[in-house]
């Protein structure tokens, strides 16, 4: 039997471009041929899609590696490269993604919504595109830039129109057993509902509500007591709440006071789940032992603002009346819903990061950092020395060598962009090296 997986932690790499090319034309009877070397390919991305036939993060369990294709390398007669495949990585509804420092990025929750978690890297340029007046036979390509990279954790929440709510064997498995095709573990102890279970509930009218039995919660669950803690989550995108109480008082407990120390656990939750409309379904009321608690659980509903039936979910009693307050709930809370808007396609993007920073690493080197300079330097062809020295200019223009003087950089002293080390040479440094 599959488990229910509702978080999961993964990786998700776009694929390096592909690299240009070095080429020139050479026909007998074509003078000045020239540089021809083509472009290379974008790398492909990775796009999370919805896919509503999936209820679970169960899969990345399995897999939590993602890389999307590179893109491929240009030729000569300025053939570019054919771009990297797109790595299409389907998720429930209801996904929450985010970053490895908490940051939501995305909240996926229509069917086909997509969201590109790593793009791919952009090709580099063939020496076809470094042709200028003053210099007609550049030597030089670029390599293909890396893709986006990142950990990301996915939190799934499920979308579900009614929670199911209340203290173990309270007989929410079994109620909804009842009024729908889902066939929840149910037995006599504690902690049967392990994982939550959904089920559609349908009307002869073609009307559907989709239904949740959430875990049971316990005195504490908001802090982590029991199983709840790590449910309650899932009833945050629930419209309506059913209370299921054990009015019999079969597992020794005051009906009441079962209530009240669910309400008191919604409402504790870092986002206050009491405010949901709610109806209390006073379940096992025909058992001989419920008759005298069943005024005191009305009252106690009244006094929230509720509503309350009286039910069995073993002999069907009440049920058609239960179903009909919390469609008409239903109805009402999707009606004040605002109309919703296309779900938008949502793109992946690192935070913001300085154009250009200089940093000491812990062994006295300089680090450069920034998005542009990091990139020239991964798509630099260091066995090139025409490369370098294009590399060079770039970094001079950008200001990398001002930067580094006033972070106190001399001569000789070792800097690091990206994975590469240099030696700093300043010729304004009268000393020699540091």
């Amino acid at each position: 039997m599959s488990r229910f997986i509702d978080q999961a932690r993964i990786f998700v790499q776009g694929g390096r471009g592909g690299d240009g090319a070095v080429s020139f034309r050479r026909e007998k009877y074509v003078p000045r041929g020239g540089p021809d070397g083509g472009d290379g390919g974008r790398g492909g991305s990775v796009i999370l899609v919805v896919d509503p036939s999936l209820n679970t993060l169960q899969a990345f369990q399995f897999q939590r590696h993602f890389r999307a294709e590179r893109g491929r390398h240009g030729g000569g007669s300025r053939k570019n490269g054919r771009a990297g495949r797109d790595l299409e990585v389907r998720v429930p509804p209801g996904t929450m993604v985010y970053d490895d420092q908490g940051r939501l990025l995305a909240d996926l929750t229509e069917p086909g919504q997509t969201f590109v978690a790593a793009r791919g890297g952009r090709g580099g340029r063939g020496n076809a595109r470094f042709v200028t007046p003053t210099h007609r036979a550049p030597r030089m390509a670029e390599k293909g830039a890396p893709g986006e990279e990142a950990w990301l954790r996915l939190e799934l929440k499920l979308l579900a129109d009614v929670g199911l709510v209340g203290m173990p064997n309270a007989g929410k498995s079994t109620l909804l057993g009842r009024v729908s095709a889902a066939r929840p573990k149910v037995a006599p102890y504690p902690f049967t509902t392990l994982e939550p279970v959904l089920g559609v509930v349908a009307f002869d009218d073609g009307f559907t509500m989709v239904w949740a039995d959430i875990p049971g919660l316990i005195e504490g669950a908001h802090q982590g007591a029991g199983l709840g803690h790590e449910f309650l989550r899932h009833i945050e995108r629930t419209r309506v709440l059913v209370h299921v109480v054990d009015a019999s008082g079969s597992e020794g407990r005051d009906p009441v006071e079962d209530y009240r120390v669910i309400r008191r656990e919604l409402a504790r939750y870092q986002r206050p789940l009491d405010r949901l409309p709610a109806v209390v379904a006073a379940n096992k009321a025909d058992l001989p032992e419920a008759a005298r608690h069943l005024d005191r659980l009305e009252q106690a509903a009244a006094a929230d603002g509720f509503g309350f039936q009286a039910i069995s979910a073993v002999t069907g009693q009440g049920i058609p009346q239960l179903l009909g307050r919390v469609r008409r709930l239903l109805e009402e809370a999707r009606a004040a819903e605002p109309p919703a808007a296309p779900a938008p396609v949502r793109v992946y993007r690192a935070p913001r990061r300085p154009l250009l920073e200089v940093v000491r690493d812990d062994d006295g080197a300089f680090r450069v950092t920034g998005a542009a300079v990091e990139r020239w330097a991964a798509m630099t062809d260091f066995n090139n020395d025409e490369a370098v020295r294009y590399l060079q200019r770039r970094l001079e223009r950008a200001g990398v060598e001002e930067a580094l003087r006033a972070a106190g950089a001399r001569s000789g002293d070792t800097v690091r962009i990206g994975e590469w080390e240099f030696e700093f040479l300043d010729p304004t440094d009268q000393g020699g090296g540091g």
